[in-house]
């Protein structure tokens, strides 16, 4: 009887010794299991919501890459000068060192090709801008060209004109003697542009622009079968000094809301396919 229950006892101690090694494990495993669970979590909650350490090593590569790409197209720029002033592409049409040696300059034979359609291959669209007087552009001006002669002006035609990186829009400036009012204009739009587009350097909505060599007297000498109607009127032709104290005076003062004066009526022969836009 004595041998039957130290039996009994020993194995109800190892049956109490089992269940609290099972439960122990099992604890334990439990334990495993949600530590791993917290720990994914965690490891989530660190991925969707980075530390701000990281966040600021993100932002400072960016900047770096960023600083880094405007370095190296200030430096194409600087070197190669037969790039358009984004650096995107050659210019497509052949220029010359004018007298603004900050801008690029065409002769007037070179206009003359543009008006025939000999770089219709290149060009996609074409915008004439005459930077003279009203009464100057009236008496005669390049066939297709516009009338823009105030700053305000040119920043309509700026914020007005549908640009697309796919179409190069090619625009020509000139004055009467490319001289003054074509050059200043030019470098206003490329200002505008340049501002309207600062946080992309050097990204340009007009990067391919020149300026007429010798202005309209020149072309008007060489090309008057091209220039509507087929005359030359000066700034300082007597019978209009009232203009032109008027104009000078409008030119520099006039506020927002000039819009393009004049589109020439243009008539172009057959088989030539220029087109010309705002």
């Amino acid at each position: 009887m004595r041998k039957k229950l130290s039996v009994d006892h020993d194995l109800k101690s190892e049956e109490t010794t089992l269940e609290e090694i099972f439960y122990k494990n099992f604890n334990k495993r439990r334990i495993d299991v949600n530590d791993v669970y917290h720990d994914q979590k965690r490891r989530r909650t660190s991925e969707v919501h980075p530390k701000s350490s990281q966040i600021n090593d993100v932002i400072t590569n960016e900047s770096r890459s960023s600083t880094s790409d405007v370095i190296q197209a200030v430096e194409r720029l600087s070197t190669n000068s037969d790039l358009v002033a984004d650096g995107s592409r050659d210019n497509g049409l052949p220029t010359v060192a004018g007298k603004h040696k900050d801008l690029m300059a065409i002769l007037p034979e070179t206009m003359s090709a543009v008006l025939n359609g000999d770089y219709d291959h290149h060009i996609d669209h074409l915008t004439v801008i005459d930077c003279r007087y009203p009464y100057e552009f009236e008496g005669g001006h390049i066939r297709g060209a516009i009338n823009l002669y105030t700053k305000d002006s040119i920043r309509n035609f700026l914020n007005e004109t549908m640009t697309s990186s796919e179409k190069n829009h090619v625009i020509v400036f000139h004055c009467e003697f490319s001289s003054e009012r074509g050059p200043k204009m030019y470098r206003h739009l490329r200002s505008l542009d340049r501002e309207s587009n600062k946080d992309s350097y050097p990204q340009l909505n007009f990067p391919e622009v020149y300026l007429l060599e010798g202005g309209y007297k020149e072309f008007y000498h060489q090309f008057q079968d091209q220039c509507f109607p087929q005359k030359y009127v000066p700034m300082l032709q007597q019978e209009h000094v009232d203009d032109l104290r008027h104009f000078r005076v409008k030119s520099k003062s006039w506020a927002a809301g000039d819009k393009p004066r004049h589109r020439s009526r243009l008539s172009k022969s057959a088989g030539s396919s220029l087109r010309l836009t705002f």
